[in-house]
């Protein structure tokens, strides 16, 4: 199997995203939390009704991302109950496989990801994200300005852990406990049922927000965390690019990631997306406007025999674009095609 192409980055399966996977020609679709019945763990039939919806449209169902963050928030803070979200966590996960989904992608950010700015321009006048950590730190104890900065439901919700400059933290030691628990837990699990895990970057990559400890945000911490799953075929990165190219040195840690785990097996798909900028100041952008080449990442790639799939993921918002931005993202797949077919053109795609 080769390089190829998902539609994602949506919540709800509907004919209109089907339609437009098919007709931009992609292959494939990627959930990122589906709306699904459940309060606490995801049910096989459930998950099984949408793989059949896309498999009925002609496409492959290539992974879900990320359940909801209250499914495990408890064991990424090591609070009470968290043995039972985890005996949940693995029931979903064993839906997701038996369902013929093969990948479960997943984050370990209890608050989640953070922007400072929704609306900032880019290219053209076209809108996108910004995260700028002077405005966090001017804002470190107003609390509900912090809270405004992540996802909606997520600032909204009075269980999500966010203190001031001076309050109580969550240190990266206790959030690498608690992930070593987790993978502990979930990764025997995942190998029985031939499922991935792939583990998405922190977003922004910075060791701490609101209090609590981030792990995700430089390389290294990522090959530790390989080490830490005993380099099981079974975990994986969900290798965003754009959270790399936003970590301290940009186009460098694209590359550096890349050319550890893709030699290895362990990229299970790419969100191929960039950045201009980077930590402390960075702005998304459309493809080839950002840090790095997207013709050498797609070649390197290639080269190291990279066989999943790419996926759109963040894009900036164009002139009388949707809600979804529907325009941003056909550009930045078809961009994405034309890069896959130039690398099996040069010989660099097998």
């Amino acid at each position: 199997m080769s390089i190829r192409i998902a539609v994602g980055q949506f919540h709800d399966l509907t004919d209109d995203r089907l339609r437009f996977a098919k007709q931009i020609g992609a292959s494939g679709i990627q959930m990122n939390n589906p709306t699904l019945p459940g309060d606490a763990m995801w049910q096989l039939e459930d998950v099984r009704a949408l793989v059949e919806q896309v498999e009925a449209a002609g496409l492959k169902f290539e992974a879900i991302e990320n359940v909801p963050t209250h499914f495990y928030h408890k064991v990424m803070l090591g609070l009470d109950g968290r043995d039972e979200q985890i005996e949940n966590y693995q029931s979903t996960m064993r839906a997701v496989a038996r369902a013929g989904i093969p990948v479960l992608g997943y984050h370990f950010m209890p608050n989640s990801v953070w922007s400072t700015s929704r609306t900032a321009e880019t290219r053209g006048g076209a809108t996108a994200r910004q995260f700028d950590m002077a405005v966090v730190e001017a804002n470190a104890d107003n609390l509900d300005q912090l809270r405004s900065f992540m996802p909606t439901t997520l600032g909204r919700a009075s269980s999500m852990p966010l203190f001031g400059k001076d309050g109580p933290t969550v240190s990266e030691e206790a959030m690498w406990e608690n992930y070593r628990y987790f993978i502990d837990a979930i990764l025997p699990v995942a190998e029985e049922e031939g499922l991935r895990l792939a583990l998405h970057p922190d977003d922004p990559p910075v060791p701490m927000l609101g209090g609590v400890a981030r792990l995700f945000y430089k390389p290294e911490n990522f090959r530790k965390a390989y080490e830490v799953a005993n380099q099981s075929t079974a975990w994986a990165l969900d290798l965003c690019l754009g959270c790399c190219s936003e970590m301290f040195g940009g186009a460098s840690n694209v590359a550096e990631m890349i050319d550890f785990f893709a030699p290895r097996g362990a990229l299970a798909y790419i969100h191929f997306r960039d950045v201009q900028g980077s930590v402390p100041n960075f702005t998304e952008c459309f493809i080839g406007d950002g840090n790095f080449d997207p013709a050498e990442v797609i070649t390197q790639l290639a080269r190291h025999g990279f066989d999943g799939f790419l996926l759109d993921d963040h894009v900036p918002k164009m002139d009388g674009d949707s809600d979804w931005n529907h325009r941003g993202r056909a550009h930045a797949i078809g961009y994405m095609q034309g890069l896959v077919r130039m690398a099996a053109h040069s010989g660099t795609l097998k």
